[in-house]
């Protein structure tokens, strides 16, 4: 009877001990980013209710997670990503803050009321989330921990505690803060997030923080085709099962090889794929200017260079918009660049509201540019020309 006691009623190999904490956590994960992220957070997908209700049910059994609070203080983060107001940002907080205590920001937010009839409107208001999963929270958690004892004895401590932990260490430290100050951009937002790789097959795709503030209502997190999201994965094996359906993904931006003409489909191609064009416009013009310019000075003074002029203006701070300001004022051909941006930018502005007046002011752009003696220039408006518009899926 001790062996049972102490063993409990499924007694595994220690490797199956880690095989079953891993799986729960995953499951866990799951929920967060199918259910509470990707759709009741963004719309970006619909869940079949038999599926949300299961994933509603284990993150109340596993995490006592409250799905209206949730999703208030996430889409507060999109709303003051990055400045004052966001309830988890390091940029405000410090890095070390939110790894360690990240939990405790979002509690310290979660708990207001108003915040969560703000932004916490169209979750879930049935009578079980009423009564039970909203109201007593702690309880899903305290027959989780009853459950795993029952099943597992003493290692059951162990396997609570790794279930407990893995959910404000992952989702609250390392995505919101880690997600925020360290790892790669390939899309210059407003917003300090960054995709960081190697914790894809832990997170579930919310590794890729970037990307989604990018794209914040894409049901896919994945956008280079060498990025893998594994909550997509699981998306496109619901989807394929009848229990989901997608709303809507980002666009990937398309070319079509020997294509030079300038015309609506061209603006059209602009105007869907805006944040692709402006990371080719950073990868293709921006930093080969900088390296030119730079080339005497070495590589580092490039980079730094090229970070300036690539940057969101949010990011940079006084002091970077003042060095910004200086490198414009001594580089005509920095200050051409950034002018050419700019005119991009403003025409796709355009484009939405008079199309026929837009083609006019692309093909004036490309000609302008291709005789600007800048070489970076040149090549990016003839390649501009091979655009069409985008697909998603």
């Amino acid at each position: 009877m001790s062996v049972n006691f102490l063993y409990g009623l499924v007694p595994l190999p220690w490797w199956g001990y880690v095989v079953v904490s891993f799986l729960t956590m995953q499951l866990m994960f799951l929920g967060i980013t199918l259910f509470l992220h990707r759709e009741q957070a963004h719309d970006a997908l619909e869940l079949h209710p038999a599926l949300r209700h299961a994933f509603r049910f284990w993150l109340w059994l596993s995490s006592g997670t409250v799905t209206k609070q949730w999703v208030a203080v996430h889409r507060k983060h999109h709303v003051f990503a990055d400045r004052e107001g966001d309830p988890h940002s390091p940029v405000l907080y410090g890095l070390r803050h939110v790894v360690l205590q990240g939990y405790e920001l979002y509690r310290a937010t979660s708990r207001d009321r108003v915040l969560q009839d703000h932004y916490g409107r169209g979750t879930p208001d049935d009578w079980i989330e009423r009564w039970l999963y909203s109201r007593i929270p702690s309880l899903g958690l305290v027959l989780f921990i009853v459950a795993e004892l029952v099943l597992f004895g003493v290692y059951g401590i162990i396997m609570v505690a790794v279930q407990i932990l893995a959910q404000p260490f992952f989702a609250a430290g390392i995505i919101n803060g880690v997600g925020h100050a360290v790892g790669y951009r390939s899309f210059e937002t407003d917003s300090a997030a960054t995709n960081i790789v190697p914790w894809g097959l832990f997170i579930a795709g919310e590794e890729l923080h970037n990307n989604h503030h990018a794209f914040p209502r894409s049901a896919r997190f994945s956008v280079q085709r060498w990025e893998l999201d594994v909550g997509w994965l699981f998306v496109c094996l619901f989807r394929a099962l009848g229990l989901l359906r997608v709303k809507w993904v980002a666009p990937r931006l398309r070319r079509v090889a020997g294509r030079d003409t300038v015309d609506s489909t061209t603006v059209q191609a602009l105007f869907t794929n805006r944040t692709h064009v402006l990371r080719d416009y950073a990868r293709r013009v921006v930093r080969p200017v900088c390296r030119d310019l730079a080339r005497a000075a070495g590589a580092k003074a490039a980079s730094r260079l090229s970070q300036l002029l690539v940057r969101h203006p949010k990011l940079l701070g006084e002091e970077g918009l003042r060095r910004l300001d200086a490198a414009l004022d001594q580089h005509e051909a920095l200050r051409a660049v950034v002018e050419f941006r700019e005119r991009l930018q403003q025409l796709w502005n355009d484009a939405h509201g008079n199309p026929g007046n837009a083609v006019a002011q692309l093909r004036d752009w490309c000609m302008q540019a291709e005789a600007s003696g800048i070489r970076a220039l040149r090549e990016f408006s003839r390649r501009l020309r091979s655009y069409v518009p985008a697909t998603s899926g």
